[in-house]
């Protein structure tokens, strides 16, 4: 019995189309005609050869790991071999990203030439089809790679905190620091992350001076490190009588969580001399120089330890002390970092310093870092922040581009 197979149409439509393609220009090549075809990169302006140039290399360098990768001695180095697996599914997507806007580009310089040599208006209007379809695909495929292309804040993955404060306005800045929390929490919730209030002072009227919520989440900090400033809000106060449009602030620092500090000492950074122990402790100790005297020589931390009976057991003591010592400098360290960078975010809390303005009689909401405009205020303050998120995102994405 005879198969019947059904071919789509476009299916017929591309392969006459690329079918023609190869005949005309073979007619071109065997009569020797001017027209010569076209590159993948004829179409492209300087910024999108900068761009590709740029991934070109991160390809050679992903060509450079599978290689490595697949070297016998490398294989039996087990963290080398880790550490080049990593590094290659940093780069995976944007190699892929690559090779198939390298495909597409092709497609396209084959259908331009068709467009450009044909004479069958049949064959001409699928070519532009085609055309009109590869542009968008590739248009789509270069902000993709563009986005790849920006290095990955490391921290981008973290739970965050978030503290907000009443700034000016009185009751009604205390109000609206509620409102913001609510926000946020809402926010949170759609993605399914876990909120938690750490922290916080309210006050008699609904509102808060202060609150701290942590919010867990994978991505949790990629999101939320846009909200950071002061937020200033427009419109008629709960308290006022007279009708009387107030413009209060509330003040926003977003912290990715600090992680555990795991310290790892190098006993080749460790200077250790027995010594004899001083001070009372028993004819054994004086006999044997049990007592540890060690320094860490890249910091000149030192310890004595003596109150073990045994040499190993007084070392063993000293380097957990210096362990925990660096382990407690490290943590004040990353907390002076974020208490440098919550201050940053949050300035005086002054009304001229804002990033976003909410104004409720114009239900409208304004960042004026990118100048986005919503005008569904309500929907905004019931969570829906990804408009403004994602216009952060590209603008953020677009300097940081620039600034290569």
């Amino acid at each position: 019995m005879a198969c019947l197979c059904v071919i789509p149409f476009w299916s017929l439509a591309k392969f006459a189309l690329t079918s023609a393609a190869r005949t005309r220009f073979g007619k071109l090549r065997h009569t020797g005609g001017q027209q010569k075809r076209q590159c993948p990169e004829d179409h492209l302006n300087h910024a999108q050869k900068s761009m590709l140039d740029k991934i070109a290399k991160v390809v050679a360098r992903f060509n450079e790991i599978e290689k490595q990768m697949a070297d016998p001695e490398v294989m039996a180095d087990y963290t080398r071999f880790n550490e080049l697996a990593q590094e290659r599914a940093d780069l995976v997507d944007l190699v892929e990203a690559y090779n198939q806007h390298q495909k597409l580009s092709q497609e396209l310089a084959e259908a331009r030439q068709l467009s450009d040599l044909e004479e069958d208006p049949d064959l001409i209007a699928l070519a532009e089809e085609e055309i009109t379809r590869l542009e968008t695909e590739l248009s789509n495929l270069e902000k993709r790679m563009r986005s790849l292309l920006v290095p990955k804040d490391p921290r981008d993955d973290k739970n965050v905190y978030i503290e907000i404060r009443a700034g000016a306005g009185g009751d009604e800045a205390g109000i609206f620091a509620a409102d913001l929390l609510r926000m946020y929490t809402r926010y949170a919730e759609m993605r399914k992350w876990k909120t938690q209030i750490i922290d916080e002072n309210s006050t008699g009227v609904g509102g808060y001076k202060e609150v701290i919520m942590s919010v867990k989440g994978k991505g949790a900090y990629s999101r939320f490190k846009y909200e950071s400033g002061v937020h200033r809000v427009q419109r008629v106060p709960q308290t006022e009588s007279q009708g009387r449009i107030h413009t209060s602030t509330a003040t926003v620092a977003v912290m990715p969580e600090v992680e555990d500090v795991n310290i790892t000492i190098d006993e080749r950074d460790l200077e250790i001399t027995p010594t004899f122990s001083s001070g009372p402790g028993g004819q054994h100790m004086q006999k044997n120089a049990t007592a540890a005297h060690i320094v860490h020589k890249p910091t000149g931390i030192s310890v004595k330890i003596q109150s073990e009976r045994s040499l190993t057991q007084n070392k063993r003591l000293g380097i957990a002390i210096i362990q925990a010592r660096l382990q407690e400098m490290e943590e004040q360290k990353q907390q002076a970092s974020v208490s440098a960078e919550r201050k940053a975010q949050v300035g005086s809390g002054d009304r001229s310093e804002k990033i976003r303005t909410y104004n409720y009689s114009q239900s409208r909401v304004t960042d004026h870092r990118i100048g986005f405009t919503s005008y569904n205020l309500q929907a905004v303050m019931d969570g829906d922040l990804d408009p403004f998120i994602d216009a952060l995102t590209i603008a953020d994405e677009a300097e940081k581009l620039a600034a290569e």
